[in-house]
């Protein structure tokens, strides 16, 4: 039977897992053990927290933190709660927190304390300390309730501790009937990625359509019962959300979250914990084979590997394979707008296979390459990838217009990207129509970038390309015009930039140019600029 129909909405897969899985081991946090049960026990607490706290079903409830087990409670109980999960970036500073918060009508938000060194709350009351409301934070005057994931909180919001407590009022059986009355078409979550606007646009996805695509995903992954799961992937992210939280809930794997990409603790979790599963970007698979401590781990326990997010090296895929004898090696590609995924390589495709291509599409998907004009173009032609199936997003949150620019009435999802079809249906990614490039498995938009530089004082024009990276795979460069009479420098600019914007996103060069190159209609010619750095 189908994830949709197995389960029908999330809060019922946390209770089947709850029921099925009991005992079995579901989350290790450092010294914290939970089983199932526990885990189903929290997440109803969790619930019943959100319903004494007056949200509603359908009402936007954010989570800005790390991957912990805080953040798989919290979220989790706010969708039996019947919210709209809206994950917010970990790299995000203040003002870009904000701007999704208050874009999403947000009424809870869980945010962690202090993390990598930044006041993740005191980020987010400086960039909402203006606005016409009365509550927490009044520039974002729907976010009626803060709580910070501590024992600690300033005046005004919660501890997690306090908010939990709240909710010993509510009454068990109105928490199961509440998550009961989740309905599988009803959103689940609001994934914001970014488009050419350059502002964030939020990809409306249902329960049924993620429970639908991650029990795909977990069959052709080959994931099991009492698999050891490292999830590194952010969880903000639907690679570490849904093809990690709810993946493991439908198998009965054990989830061991990582807060932060260290490589020495990778290396240390998967020999400690005997791990058996972890997914991740190339770089982190590279990271680990090229530690030069890596021999004094016993990592024999890795049986499968998910990677994607950008170009696999075939010699990767070998060296997974021969050095560390992980049995099943997989690439993947899916984008936020189709749930996530969109084809997947198969266990038993040769190396070759996995490398160079993305996989083919996963069941009941369609996949159309086409010319600028729309004609379906033969295989072996590249052109832009089209998707239409059960994943593709509802729509873009609140947002008609951008919504019927990315998907045709007939339900072609127009991805931006370039690809290529080959005669057995196996996708290759070659170029990206939206100038999209991938920081170490982050994906960075200079749409988005350019209008944040844009608002340097000394910058009065700026273009932004991804140029090849030996360490990230790509970084951004900066091609910028300054205000006349400004002597603004490139360490300025960069130095401002790590202030402003999360630090994927921050050029790791900057530029000055008199101009930038632009076509009749007066938009940059970009190519101009990446024959620059060739």
């Amino acid at each position: 039977m189908r994830g949709d129909l197995r389960w029908g909405s999330i809060p019922g897969l946390v209770g089947a897992a709850a029921e099925r899985y009991g005992e079995r081991e579901a989350v290790v946090e450092g010294r914290t053990r939970i089983s199932y049960e526990e885990l189903g026990g929290r997440v109803e607490r969790a619930a019943a927290a959100c319903m004494a706290s007056g949200v509603e079903p359908g009402d936007r409830v954010a989570v800005w933190a790390p991957n912990t087990l805080d953040w798989i409670v919290s979220a989790l109980g706010a969708v039996s709660a019947g919210a709209v999960l809206v994950p917010l970036n970990t790299r995000f500073k203040g003002a870009e927190a904000a701007y999704v918060l208050a874009r999403t009508w947000a009424r809870l938000l869980f945010v962690t304390g202090t993390f990598l060194g930044t006041s993740y709350v005191a980020s987010l009351r400086r960039a909402a300390a203006d606005g016409p409301g009365d509550g927490p934070l009044p520039g974002i005057p729907h976010l009626e309730q803060v709580v910070v994931l501590s024992d600690d909180a300033p005046e005004d919001f919660r501890t997690w501790k306090d908010f939990l407590a709240g909710g010993e009022a509510v009454d068990a059986a109105a928490v199961r009937a509440r998550a009961a009355s989740v309905d599988g078409s009803a959103p689940s979550d609001i994934i914001f990625t970014s488009g050419t606007t350059g502002r964030p646009k939020g990809a409306v996805i249902t329960h049924a359509q993620t429970l639908r695509c991650y029990d795909v995903w977990s069959d052709l992954a080959g994931l099991r019962e009492g698999d050891r799961y490292l999830i590194v992937n952010p969880f903000f992210h639907t690679f570490g959300y849904k093809a990690g939280i709810i993946a493991c809930l439908m198998r009965g794997a054990t989830m061991i979250p990582q807060p932060v990409f260290d490589v020495d603790t990778v290396l240390a979790n998967i020999a400690a914990e005997r791990v058996s599963v972890l997914p991740g970007p190339p770089t982190l698979h590279q990271s680990l084979l090229d530690h030069p401590s890596r021999r004094q781990y016993d990592l024999s326990a890795l049986r499968l590997v998910v990677t994607g997010a950008a170009v696999v090296p075939l010699r990767l895929v070998e060296r997974l394979r021969g050095e560390l004898r992980v049995g099943t090696v997989l690439t993947a590609y899916g984008l936020s707008e189709a749930s996530g995924i969109v084809t997947m390589c198969r266990r038993g495709d040769p190396a070759e296979l996995i490398a160079s291509t993305s996989g083919r599409a996963i069941p009941d998907t369609e996949i159309r390459v086409v010319s600028p004009n729309g004609e379906t173009l033969s295989p072996g032609h590249p052109g832009e990838v089209l998707v239409r199936g059960h994943h593709v997003m509802r729509g873009y949150f609140e947002d008609p217009a951008e919504t019927a620019r990315a998907i045709s009435a007939d339900g072609w999802l127009r991805t931006g990207d370039v690809g290529v079809l080959d005669a057995e249906g196996y996708l290759r990614i070659t170029d990206r129509i939206k100038d999209m490039f991938i920081v170490g498995g982050f994906n960075a938009y200079p749409a988005e970038i350019e209008q944040l530089l844009g608002a340097h004082p000394d910058v009065a024009d700026v273009a932004v390309i991804g140029v090849p990276d030996p360490r990230l795979g790509e970084v951004g460069r900066a091609y910028v015009v300054r205000r006349p009479g400004s002597v603004v420098t490139a360490d300025d600019l960069i130095a401002w930039s790590r202030r402003e914007m999360a630090n994927y996103k921050v050029p790791r060069g900057v530029e000055f140019v008199a101009e930038l190159p632009r076509n009749a209609s007066g938009k940059v010619v970009k190519g101009e600029l990446r024959r620059g750095v060739r």
